[in-house]
């Protein structure tokens, strides 16, 4: 099969851990017979600077003609320290979102076994957690209307939802709910929030389409906290913009680095896929960046074309990876492993093929199996 994909690597570690999500799906290339063809465009920073756009339209050409989208990351400390600057690189992915209708952020947390104790929560509060956020993504106080007074002594951000903006996430949340634990929680502030009301309502009466799915009810900041004290009784979150990017940001200690996050932007004609970490110009053109979740999100994307076997083969790539301490330092302090080198090895697993489909973990704990 053939599929264009347009890459989008934007700014500091983007362009760096992309390459290791594009060495991914090169190998199950080679491994499948598949052919991906990438178009390379810029966004964000590096957009502006080019262009004075952060989002130019060649790029949105790009990604209408793609079959799918694989994108880095964006920000430079230019712009987040400059609070008077018109332009910035945000601009370029919401309002890359909002051009191609990404309506749906899915973002899986697991905690993976390997890595259980790199987490800063204890072992017996994370043990068993898997779960999956539906963020809603083109709506909500990111989108609404923006005011400043003259004086610039007051500011205001609007938080608007119509019902078929809710509609349309929320019958995404309760499929994918229906293949998994049959289990959904809702989160808002509807005790405070107009916004929120309409949530729970529009959600509850089409969650009556879903009889087997139980449906949960909690409030933002009770779910933060539950996040933290007990997330493995999740299974579906979904929720709005803001609350989902701050939930999903705070979910990503379970997995011991936000380096471990993937993430999916889907709308009925785009697809997006991407690690939630920002760009890290710290960590910039040194190979310290953790590129698993760039890797976890080209399985993701592998899996919406419709490939899941090839999925699936490139997640048992990433467990053989943690199980084996193949990791950079936001894992484990004590790692000698850099961007490239965990790339490297994830991609060997790949063509090493007949050794991890399926794995069998006991065969490599007593190192029965040709796994290096």
């Amino acid at each position: 099969m053939n599929y264009n994909i347009a890459v989008l690597a934007g700014d500091g570690i983007g362009p760096e851990v992309t390459k290791q999500a594009i060495k991914t799906l090169n190998a199950i290339s080679e491994v499948y017979g598949h052919h991906f063809y990438y178009t390379e465009a810029s966004v964000g920073a590096i957009a502006i600077e080019e262009t004075g756009n952060p989002l130019p339209e060649k790029t949105l050409e790009v990604c209408y003609n793609s079959n799918a989208i694989l994108f880095g990351a964006i920000g430079d400390p230019k712009y987040d320290n400059n609070p008077n600057a018109k332009v910035r690189p945000e601009q370029g992915l919401l309002q890359l979102r909002k051009s191609l209708g990404l309506y749906t952020n899915i973002r899986p947390v697991r905690a993976y076994e390997a890595v259980m104790d790199r987490s800063p929560l204890k072992r017996d509060r994370i043990l068993g957690t898997d779960f999956t956020i539906y963020r809603e993504l083109t709506g909500g106080i990111y989108f609404g209307e923006k005011n400043l007074s003259e004086d610039g002594t007051t500011a205001s951000d609007l938080c608007t939802y119509t019902e078929k903006e809710v509609e349309r996430i929320a019958h995404l949340a309760f499929k994918a709910a229906r293949t998994r634990k049959n289990k959904l929680t809702l989160v808002d502030k509807a005790n405070v929030l107009e916004s929120s009301r309409l949530w729970r309502r529009v959600v509850t009466e089409i969650g009556k389409s879903y009889p087997e799915v139980e449906i949960e009810y909690l409030f933002v900041d009770n779910a933060a906290m539950q996040i933290i004290v007990n997330p493995s009784q999740f299974d579906v979150i979904l929720t709005e913009n803001m609350f989902g990017d701050i939930l999903s940001d705070e979910a990503s200690v379970i997995g011991g680095s936000i380096g471990m996050l993937a993430s999916a932007s889907i709308g009925d004609s785009s697809a997006l896929f991407e690690p939630i970490h920002g760009s890290y110009p710290q960590a910039t053109g040194k190979n310290i960046a953790n590129p698993i979740a760039s890797i976890l999100s080209a399985a993701m994307l592998l899996s919406h074309l419709g490939l899941t076997e090839e999925s699936e083969v490139v997640n048992k790539a990433v467990d053989i990876a943690l199980d084996k301490g193949i990791v950079t330092a936001d894992i484990d302090p004590k790692s000698n492993y850099g961007t490239e080198e965990v790339g490297d090895y994830i991609a060997s697993k790949i063509h090493d093929i007949d050794n991890i489909k399926p794995l069998n973990k006991e065969n490599i704990d007593f190192g029965k199996s040709t796994i290096i």
